[in-house]
């Protein structure tokens, strides 16, 4: 299921971000540009941009949680160079033009669930330790995965759990789910991963029988994937020429979306047959940047988590280069 991204500190949580250097790397092509870490967490990735830009360099920190926010606020009275935004990076164009600004050079955006997050038993996100359903990154928005749990249809949480879960035992659980409400409301996370390893028949080795449900249920309670949609055509549509995005995620359904945006636009546009235009007409604004990079063996070994990361990474390509190669 899941991500840990940051180095994330505070609330006595801490751990290393996934891929935080190559990153970083990645996405700094300018040191006196503006960069936007979409997904701000403890500020892992934003200390290290912030150690690899000039004096008139500025970074955005964005992020749904007000966990984060409260990091983003001590950083941003430190550093004059940072600022911040609370909210979810589908809103980034808007973040952008509140800070003055239209185009950025660089976007990053690490998906998922953070282990202050996951490991925080109150914020609802683990099946490992028991605590109030919740699930919210941003626990002011409503609804909680509990209420959801308690009025959705049977079939609407099939469908969930299948589709973003990709679970096969979707309909006995949302079965169950729905039989066993009935009798006590369904409100903490043992509660339901005990109910999901009743409704699986078949286990899977080395999975906790409730991983799928959980994300399923994560990613709808706070639109992870409409969010990502929406987030990634406005980095393209903010992004200055030379601009990179780079996106890590961490689970298969995030990842297809990300590839599959990220080769289309590299691709340019697919034209019917026979329609006339020039060479430079059929070309794209953008490219791919090296392949798609994973976690090392010895990043893996600290850090089980980062087995899943895959980073992906778009460069809008700058006209000037364009015409140069074209010479």
């Amino acid at each position: 299921m899941t991500s840990d991204r940051r180095e994330e500190s505070g609330a006595g949580f801490s751990h290393r971000s996934v891929l935080l250097d190559s990153a970083v790397d990645y996405l700094i092509s300018n040191p006196d540009g503006l960069y936007v870490d979409a997904t701000f967490g403890r500020g892992g990735h934003s200390q290290l941009i912030l150690g690899q830009l000039s004096v008139s360099g500025q970074l955005l920190g964005i992020d749904k949680d007000p966990e984060a926010i409260r990091v983003a606020e001590e950083l941003a009275a430190d550093d004059p160079r940072f600022g911040y935004f609370h909210g979810s990076f589908a809103e980034l164009g808007r973040a952008i033009s509140e800070a003055g600004r239209e185009k950025v050079n660089g976007v990053l955006m690490d998906l998922g669930v953070s282990s202050p997050q996951l490991d925080d038993a109150s914020r609802g996100f683990s099946f490992m330790r028991d605590g109030p359903l919740d699930m919210r990154m941003n626990p002011l928005q409503a609804p909680s995965a509990a209420e959801w749990l308690a009025s959705a249809e049977e079939r609407e949480i099939a469908d969930v759990i299948f589709r973003y879960g990709e679970e096969r035992f979707s309909r006995r659980i949302a079965r169950l789910v729905v039989e066993r409400r009935k009798e006590v409301p369904i409100e903490t996370t043992l509660q339901l991963a005990s109910l999901v390893s009743e409704a699986v028949p078949k286990k899977e080795k080395h999975k906790h029988p409730a991983t799928r449900t959980f994300q399923a249920v994560r990613i709808f309670i706070n639109r992870e994937l409409e969010d990502l949609e929406a987030g990634l055509r406005v980095a393209v549509d903010r992004l200055a020429p030379g601009g990179r995005l780079v996106v890590i995620s961490f689970h298969s359904l995030e990842d297809r979306l990300v590839k599959r945006f990220m080769r289309d636009l590299a691709r340019g546009p697919r034209l019917p047959k026979g329609i006339p235009v020039t060479a430079e007409q059929e070309e794209s604004d953008f490219r791919l940047i090296g392949k798609a990079n994973k976690a090392g063996a010895g990043e893996v070994n600290e850090n089980v988590r980062a087995r899943s990361a895959v980073m992906r990474v778009l460069e809008r390509i700058d006209n000037k280069q364009k015409s140069q190669g074209s010479t």
